[in-house]
Formats: structure tokens, C-alpha cells, sequence
């Protein structure tokens, strides 16, 4: 009862997302409106961590099979993605060393951050 407690939970925040996503005229997907209300909802303390932690954590362990249905839409269309092959892993190469030193550059800001906040105390 508690796992379909948090997923309900889990689902509502997503459902005020699509609303979002629905009602603002913004070019921002549903998912990203879900994750800033859990994450404000979070820090605020309108939910806490013990209500949507389990759930989070199961919803993580199997989030790779959440990939499945895109590996097979690629399959299905590979006889129009085959003569851009290279194209899209160089694409792929470029957008992760992208991700990968935006990522790095925030991190070392936030470490940084964390610690001028905890000398100044």
C-alpha cells in the first residue's frame, strides 16, 4: 500500500506537469514542469522524501528498460536512418562531451558554492 501511495503521488506531480505543459505557452515538455513541481514541493517540505523515496528509487533501477521501446523504434527504422549512420554518431559524440563538460562545469560550481557557504558560517 505505501509503493502505490508514493506512486500516486509521483503521478499526480506528473499529471500537474502536463497541465502545465498544457496551459503555458512555454517550449518546455511536461517532464521538466514535473520534476521543478517535485523538486520545489521538495525543498518546501510540501512533500517529504519518506513519501515518494521507495517508488523513486524502484522507478530508477528500472528505468533502463524504459529505453526499450526507442532501441526498437530505431530498429524499425533503419533502412531510412542507414545512410546517415555517421551523421547521427557524431552528433551523439559532440551532444555527450557537450553534456558531459556542462555537467562538470555546474558541478564544480555547486562544490564551490557549498563550500564559501559553509566557511562563511
Amino acid at each position: 500500500m505505501k509503493y502505490l501511495k508514493q506512486l500516486l503521488i509521483i503521478l499526480f506531480i506528473s499529471f500537474l506537469g502536463e497541465m502545465c505543459s498544457h496551459f503555458l505557452p512555454l517550449p518546455i515538455p511536461a517532464s521538466i514542469y514535473g520534476i521543478i513541481i517535485l523538486f520545489i514541493c521538495l525543498n518546501v517540505g510540501i512533500i517529504k522524501l519518506s513519501q515518494v523515496n521507495e517508488t523513486g528509487k524502484f522507478l530508477i533501477e528500472i528505468m533502463p528498460i524504459m529505453f526499450i521501446p526507442a532501441a526498437v523504434g530505431i530498429m524499425e527504422t533503419w533502412g531510412i536512418m542507414q545512410n546517415s549512420v555517421v551523421k547521427y554518431v557524431i552528433l551523439m559524440m559532440v551532444s555527450t562531451v557537450v553534456v558531459m563538460v556542462c555537467s562538470g562545469i555546474v558541478t564544480q560550481f555547486v562544490i564551490r558554492h557549498g563550500k564559501n557557504k559553509s566557511n562563511n558560517k
